[in-house]
């Protein structure tokens, strides 16, 4: 029996892919070398040979803190983004702060190449002029592309004191936890070994609104950068632990420590300023075949014995019951978000999802189905 796609859609708001891991690209890049930074060709060369061949779900262009050659990183993005083939690789643009000189040359970019664009990074996003940055930037954006969504980056106690108000737009799906800017507001000495620790009340403060508001939180980017990058063949949870143990440094063992750490916690993309952070911290956000199918087997087995809206099974030496089933079916949805599913997984995760209430669905899974 096949299962429509089209009715799931009635029934429950369709979304788009989430953001993922986040590579940060810079558009003119600085190389201590030569102590001088690249020219607008050598930019251009290394985006159409480098940028898309990069595995990261997203490919976030950098004109903030990261970006010292602003003017040039414009006229680089204006000319060679529309010429990028984009696969599946998502492209997203971190402007500067709202109605700052360097934010109104930013719109005029946008302007030019938001046919392209998936998400607008906002940064410190709400500290100036509090939810009004939403709106104002949700209606700049609606002139040209309407699928573009806004990503803010949460950087300063205000913006967190306000961050239901800033999630409550539908141009909003995910908000960045901005860990360096906000420790730096607070006053705080954070470690790269320790900062979800020492962070822990505001991430878990910003996890609890976002989860209210059905929107999804990107975690802190990492500044150790391990040496080696962990082999693209290396998926399954047991041959990443193997890889760490015989070759991981110390960075490396510490970014897939916060990574999974940020998966148990609900997260639903990590930034990285590092190509060898890339599949170290997807491996930890999509879950793994074995993951993936052992899933589907509580599933399977809950459908059978009719229970998955109340009874309950014995999988593995546990008793599972409808809460356990949800978070099975969290896995199956979290791996679709992010493109780990084939179309076999995709059409068994409609079956279930056809089988439970629309309210069921939305306590396990508040942001929105991708089928």
């Amino acid at each position: 029996m096949t299962f429509s796609a089209e009715n799931i859609r009635r029934r429950l708001p369709e979304v788009e892919p989430w953001p993922g891991v986040q590579l940060y690209y810079p558009p003119v890049r600085y190389f201590p070398a030569r102590n001088a930074y690249e020219s607008i060709e050598e930019a251009a060369e290394r985006l159409r040979n480098k940028a898309l061949q990069s595995k990261a779900h997203t490919i976030l262009f950098d004109l903030e803190d990261g970006c010292r050659q602003k003017e040039a990183s414009r006229e680089l993005l204006r000319w060679e983004v529309p010429k990028l083939e984009k696969k599946n690789t998502r492209l997203a643009l971190r402007i500067n702060p709202f109605l700052t000189d360097e934010y109104r040359k930013d719109l005029e970019l946008v302007r030019d190449i938001a046919a392209y664009l998936d998400d607008v990074v906002l940064a410190k996003a709400g500290e100036g002029y509090g939810e009004a940055e939403i709106r104002d930037l949700s209606a700049f954006l609606a002139g040209f592309n309407v699928s573009i969504k806004i990503q803010p980056i949460i950087e300063h106690p205000k913006s967190l004191k306000i961050a239901d108000r800033l999630m409550a737009y539908d141009t909003v799906r995910h908000v960045i936890f901005g860990i360096h800017d906000f420790s730096k507001a607070m006053a705080f000495q954070i470690s790269p070994d320790g900062w979800q620790e020492q962070l822990k009340p505001f991430m878990t403060e910003l996890l609890f609104e976002a989860r209210l508001q059905g929107r999804g939180v990107i975690g802190g980017v990492e500044v150790l950068i391990n040496k080696e990058a962990l082999p693209e063949d290396h998926c399954e949870p047991a041959d990443v632990r193997r890889w760490l143990d015989l070759h991981g440094d110390r960075e490396s063992k510490v970014v897939y420590s916060h990574a999974c750490v940020e998966v148990a916690m609900g997260f639903t993309g990590k930034q990285v300023i590092h190509p060898n952070h890339i599949h170290l911290c997807k491996v930890a956000f999509v879950p793994s075949g074995t993951e993936i199918r052992r899933n589907m087997k509580i599933l399977e087995l809950a459908m059978e014995a009719d229970a998955l809206l109340g009874g309950a099974i014995r999988f593995e030496d546990q008793m599972l019951d409808p809460p356990m089933f949800g978070k099975s079916l969290q896995t199956l949805l979290r791996a679709q978000a992010l493109g780990a599913l084939s179309s076999e997984q995709i059409e068994f995760t409609r079956e279930i999802l056809e089988k439970l209430p629309d309210q069921v669905i939305r306590e396990n899974w508040p942001y929105g189905v991708i089928l």
